[in-house]
């Protein structure tokens, strides 16, 4: 159960500031879907905004990263902060981009393995190879 309300569209439609992050969300994904996510944000309309912004930034302005990569990297980190809506979300997202089974296992193995040795080198406090620093 959600700890803050989750505006409905037609209370949505009541406040410009929302309105308009929503009209822009939907735009920008070519989509009439709206998720939950944006929903809780919505009662915080300059946060709201403030964090599309950021997201279209990061997310959907082209870059050297390309979209999907972009979103498995999203799964990844969502996976290490355990944010299950985020891994729900973006693994979605990743497989509208075009991300196969194939992939997405591999991408489970990844998180799996690197989970595994941050926990080993971290418990060990191994230290950073002089060759690994910038010079």
């Amino acid at each position: 159960m959600a700890t803050t309300k989750l505006l409905t569209d037609a209370e949505v439609e009541k406040i410009p500031a929302v309105k308009a992050v929503f009209d822009d969300i939907r735009a920008t994904r070519k989509s009439d879907f709206v998720n939950n996510f944006w929903r809780g944000l919505a009662n915080d309309p300059a946060s709201l905004k403030r964090v599309w912004e950021q997201l279209k930034a990061v997310m959907v302005t082209e870059s050297a990263i390309d979209p999907l990569t972009k979103e498995m990297i999203y799964i990844a980190v969502s996976t290490a902060n355990g944010c299950t809506y985020c891994v729900h979300s973006h693994t979605a997202a990743a497989r509208a981009k075009g991300m196969t089974d194939a992939q997405h296992g591999e991408l489970v193995s990844i998180i799996g393995l690197a989970g595994q040795t941050n926990q080993m080198v971290t418990a060990m406090q191994i230290p950073v190879d002089p060759q690994f620093e910038l010079k």
